[in-house]
Parts: structure tokens; C-alpha cells; sequence
């Protein structure tokens, strides 16, 4: 037994060693999650159409060009998105639900200013998205949109 009290931690130990395992043990359940950012350009688009993030990822939209901003239309959960951005304004949303999600500057969506944003590669609703009734340029940005969401 006298060798075993040598090796006793102190009260002030054993607090130590139980947050830094508390520590690691939170550390290692949390995923690093990413933020990506899409500008409004000049030519009265995204810089970014297609954006293909994980689950509890950001996105941001940077107003580094005039009169935009971001509306969604459709999506997995519509409830759990915030109203359309005010115009100039920087504009960012954590996604917590897999799935696509079809959003536009509202007064440039018809003229084709639209983007997808596909969460943890899940495409359940695609079949949705592509049937929103939008102008007939929009209409055509959306299926080309849709092509290049499903190469990626």
C-alpha cells in the first residue's frame, strides 16, 4: 500500500486531469465546420452558382457589387431559413438540414441571378427544385445549374 499513496493525485490534480479529458473528449465530437463565401458580382450573378457543403457548414453572401440580395425559394425546411436579406447587405445562414436549396437575388432572379446550395450531398428534393415555376431565363439557369450539381 506505500507505494500506492506516492502516486495519489491531489484534489487540484484530479480537477486538472478531469477538464483537460472533458476537454478532449468535446473536442473530438465537434466537427469542424466551414463557412463559404459567395460575392453578388458585376455581371448580376454569384460568384459561386453551385455550392456543395456539409451539414453545419455557413455560407455567406459579400455584397462586393450593388442592388442585391439573397431570397430563398425552395428548400428541405423553409421554416427553419431567415426572410430574404435586406439589399447591400452581408448575409450568412448555418445549414442544419441536408438537402438543396434554391435561392435568388429577388430583383434579379428573373433575369437568371440564381444559385443552389446542396447540404451534406443529399438530393431528395432535387425533383422539387427543379419543377419551381420561375421566368424562362431562370428556368434555364436552374437546369443548367442542376447539371453541374449532379457532376459534382
Amino acid at each position: 500500500m506505500e507505494k500506492f499513496k506516492k502516486h495519489q493525485l491531489t484534489k487540484s490534480q484530479c480537477l486538472y486531469v478531469f477538464i483537460l479529458t472533458t476537454f478532449f473528449v468535446v473536442s473530438a465530437n465537434v466537427s469542424l465546420s466551414k463557412i463559404v463565401t459567395i460575392e453578388y458580382t458585376e455581371s448580376d450573378s454569384y460568384s459561386l452558382e453551385v455550392a456543395s457543403i456539409d451539414v453545419g457548414d455557413t455560407v455567406k453572401w459579400i455584397p462586393k457589387n450593388e442592388g442585391h440580395n439573397v431570397e430563398f425559394f425552395a428548400g428541405p425546411k423553409m421554416n427553419n431559413l431567415p426572410p430574404k436579406s435586406e439589399i447591400d447587405k452581408l448575409h450568412s445562414i448555418v445549414f442544419h438540414d441536408a438537402g438543396v436549396y434554391l435561392y435568388g437575388c429577388t430583383p434579379h432572379a428573373d433575369m437568371g441571378m440564381i444559385g443552389l446550395i446542396i447540404v451534406g450531398g443529399d438530393f431528395h428534393n432535387l425533383e422539387k427544385i427543379s419543377n419551381f415555376r420561375m421566368s424562362r431565363v431562370a428556368s434555364s439557369v436552374l437546369r443548367r445549374l442542376i447539371k453541374n450539381a449532379k457532376r459534382n
